[in-house]
């Protein structure tokens, strides 16, 4: 028989025996049911079931011809399966008939000793006492709570009075209950349980008589009897001098009723109801029973037949599966063999058989298993060394590169995905930087106690104008290979250089400041009292000397200045304000350059006024504007331009005002460029190098975004810059944004 076989038969055995038990069980309860539904229902049950019969002796006769087939035919385990069939059937059958006389007969003759008349006074006496018992203890609690009520006192141990009364009572929770019925003291039940309100019934009822109580927690049975029965009791107590209101008080009592005692209670109700149900449908019973038995005997008869096929099928199924499977091991099939799940020692050969074949073909598909891991976790781990920001570089026993991450060419800019196999020194940029790591490596394998990993800092020029300033941290791997992870951290040291410069401009201020003023003034004192007293070349000496002492101070002091304003740069006051009024009323003090057309603004239109320090902005735009000038002060075209922009974003809301200075000057250097905003970076030969430091700060202090770029050439290729563009963004603006109109949106330079 084949699976698709056995597994239609088990459907239909199954589907079969699920349908007699179904209508067994409702020929069975028919009898509780409302009078005259037997008569009504009982044929079309009836012949509902004979024709299961008939499916049954159908399933049957087509059992039996197919195992008259096969021990026809020879097949493996037909004759023991004919002959347990056999010997299953008669255990079956001769069984069934003689219990079924034994039945006939004793169900006939005691029907009518079901219903004598003792036996419905019994259930009537129960059914009193079970209601009377109930009563009894409704009643108990009723007047232990009035006395319980008569004898309370209000005091400030109230709630020990409470949990005291509930304990005596031998109650499930006791509370003080306000005339609304809101619950304001309460002691007993859980933790966290407030006692439920009375109802306003209960209230009206112990208002009027001074006490009530009533069965609660009936109406579901199954509750009932876990032992969510229970009995609540008011009760009004006398008022008190101490009380602020006239408002009514009740002392409310609830107490869980014995789960077992509802238990009784309802079997016996339902017992008694059971009963003056059957005994008005007597004959119909009568009836109905023998008439079930009958039935059921059929069935039952059908059914071992059936099961005597199917159990035989079941013994036999261990061998076939047997010897099915060791022709499918004979060609080399070696796929999961099907098991007869059964305790006996059939089924475990067949389990043994089975797991032999399994743990070979295990063994086959372990090492593709295993495989398919590695492979899975070196795709994981490669996923995350291509997000890493940090550069990763893992180098082999032989200090070849082995695994690079894109990390490592973004900070180093240099191609080392091409260098994989090949040794770091290879790179001509990074040969002196290779040099020391592996010291440090040599260094770190010599010094007993040190730590498998080290962390230092490494300087590397990788060309002329490009110098970048590392972290770097090295590892050691099994089967030594090392590990080399490292971060850029220019910027870093960049800030700290800024700190750094910030403090020594601080005290170079404060230690030249204080000479300049008597220097000055002393000089001046000299030429006032020896002007008079010389003549000719010995006075314009010392009026001569005495200026040059004079500018010198003069030139001095405003570099002291620069120092203090870069040092100590106040915190920005914002106050709403007008970026286009404050550029236009700057460029007031370059009124030459911009007759002189090397100097116009382009102002947007109608701007939203922003929040800024309009001395600080002053000084930005000053320095910024001048910076310029002077950039393009060799070119007999220099230009500059001063832009106003809004921001938009791309729903078309403003998200940003921006300030812009454009020039054609010969731009930044690319050394610089990096270190722009750096103290005492500078190009030109007179400069301080603090003007765009204080530019930068007073945009950290905004919270402005400030970028410098070289604009490119308009050939392309490597010509030099065409010119220099410094643009701040400022986010922070007096009004909420609002879509822009009329202004074009800036190109992001």
């Amino acid at each position: 028989m084949t699976k698709s076989a056995r597994l239609a038969w088990l459907i239909s055995v199954t589907a079969i025996a699920g349908a007699c038990g179904m209508l067994v069980f409702l020929l069975s309860i028919s009898t509780t049911a409302q009078r005259g539904f037997l008569e009504r229902h009982f044929v079309w049950l009836f012949w509902v079931n004979v024709a299961v019969a008939t499916a049954l002796i159908i399933v049957i006769g087509v059992a039996g011809t197919r195992l008259a087939l096969r021990v026809k035919r020879g097949r493996f385990g037909s004759r023991l399966l004919l002959k347990l069939a056999g010997i299953f059937a008669i255990v079956g059958v001769v069984p069934g008939l003689l219990i079924y006389t034994v039945s006939f007969q004793f169900v006939n003759r005691s029907i009518e000793s079901l219903f004598d008349q003792r036996l419905a006074s019994a259930l009537e006496a129960g059914l009193a006492l079970g209601q009377d018992t109930l009563e009894n203890l409704r009643t108990e609690q009723t007047t232990r709570t009035r006395a319980a009520a008569e004898r309370w006192e209000d005091g400030a141990l109230a709630p020990l009075a409470l949990e005291r009364l509930r304990d005596q009572l031998g109650a499930r929770s006791v509370a003080l209950v306000a005339g609304n019925g809101q619950v304001m003291l309460s002691a007993g039940g859980e933790s966290s349980e407030i006692p439920a309100r009375p109802s306003a019934a209960l209230i009206s009822q112990a208002r009027s008589n001074g006490i009530a109580s009533r069965l609660e927690g009936l109406e579901d049975e199954q509750l009932a009897v876990q032992g969510e029965a229970r009995i609540r009791s008011l009760a009004l107590l006398p008022s008190s001098a101490l009380q602020l209101t006239n408002s009514d008080r009740y002392l409310m009592v609830v107490k869980q009723i014995s789960g077992k005692v509802i238990s009784n209670a309802l079997n016996v109700s339902a017992a008694n109801q059971e009963y003056l149900q059957r005994s008005l449908l007597r004959d119909g019973l009568r009836r109905m029973y023998l008439n079930t038995l009958t039935l059921v005997l059929i069935l039952a008869v059908f059914a071992a037949l059936l099961l005597a096929v199917a159990l035989s099928n079941q013994l036999v199924q261990p061998l076939l599966l047997l010897a099915e499977g060791m022709r499918e091991v004979a060609t080399g099939d070696l796929k999961a063999k099907p098991v007869f799940r059964s305790r006996d020692e059939l089924g475990g050969l067949t389990q043994s058989f089975a797991d032999m074949t399994q743990q070979l073909a295990d063994a086959r598909g372990l090492v593709e298993h295993s495989v398919t891991q590695l492979e899975r976790a070196r795709t994981h781990v490669q996923t995350i060394l291509d997000n890493l920001t940090a550069g990763v570089i893992v180098f082999d026993a032989d200090r070849h590169i082995e695994t690079v991450n894109p990390g490592a060419t973004r900070i180093l800019k240099l191609p080392l995905s091409a260098y994989v196999g090949r040794e770091l020194e290879e790179l001509p940029a990074l040969a002196a930087f290779s040099k020391d790591i592996w010291q440090r490596f040599e260094l770190q394998g010599s010094e007993s106690g040190e730590r498998e990993h080290w962390q230092d800092s490494f300087e590397l020029q990788l060309d002329e104008k490009t110098a970048l300033t590392l972290l770097v941290r090295g590892a050691l791997l099994p089967q030594d290979a090392r590990l080399l992870v490292f971060d850029d951290i220019s910027e870093v040291v960049s800030a700290q250089r800024s700190a750094a410069w910030s403090e020594v401009a601080r005290r170079l201020a404060h230690e030249i400041k204080n000479p300049l003023t008597p220097i000055q003034l002393s000089a001046e004192r000299l030429q006032f009292k020896l002007e008079a007293k010389l003549e000719g070349n010995d006075q314009a000496m010392l009026v001569r000397s005495v200026g040059t002492i004079v500018n010198q101070v003069q030139a001095m002091k405003q570099l002291v200045n620069e120092f203090r304003d870069y040092a100590r740069l106040p915190a920005a006051k914002l106050a709403p304000l007008d970026l286009n009024g404050l550029v236009a009323e700057v460029l007031t003090l370059y009124a030459e350059a911009q007759e002189a057309g090397q100097l116009n603004a382009d102002l947007a239109t109608d701007p939203p006024l922003m929040l800024g320090d309009a001395p600080q902005l002053r000084q930005v735009i000053h320095n910024l504007v001048q910076n310029a000038l002077d950039a393009v002060s060799h070119r007999p075209d220099g230009h500059v331009t001063v832009r106003t922009q809004k921001a938009l974003t791309e729903s078309g809301e403003l998200r940003a005002l921006r300030l812009v200075i454009v020039d054609n000057g010969p731009g930044f250097a690319e050394n610089v460029l990096k270190r722009a905003f750096e103290p005492y970076v500078t190009t030109k030969t007179k400069g301080t190098g603090l003007g765009l430091a204080v530019v930068k700060k007073i945009a950290d202090e905004h919270g402005a975004r400030i970028r410098l770029v070289n604009l490119p050439a308009a050939s392309g290729g490597d010509q030099p810059p065409s010119g220099a563009q410094v643009s701040l963004s400022f986010s922070k603006l007096a009004t909420a944004p609002s879509p822009a109109q009329d202004a074009p949106r800036p190109r992001e330079q």
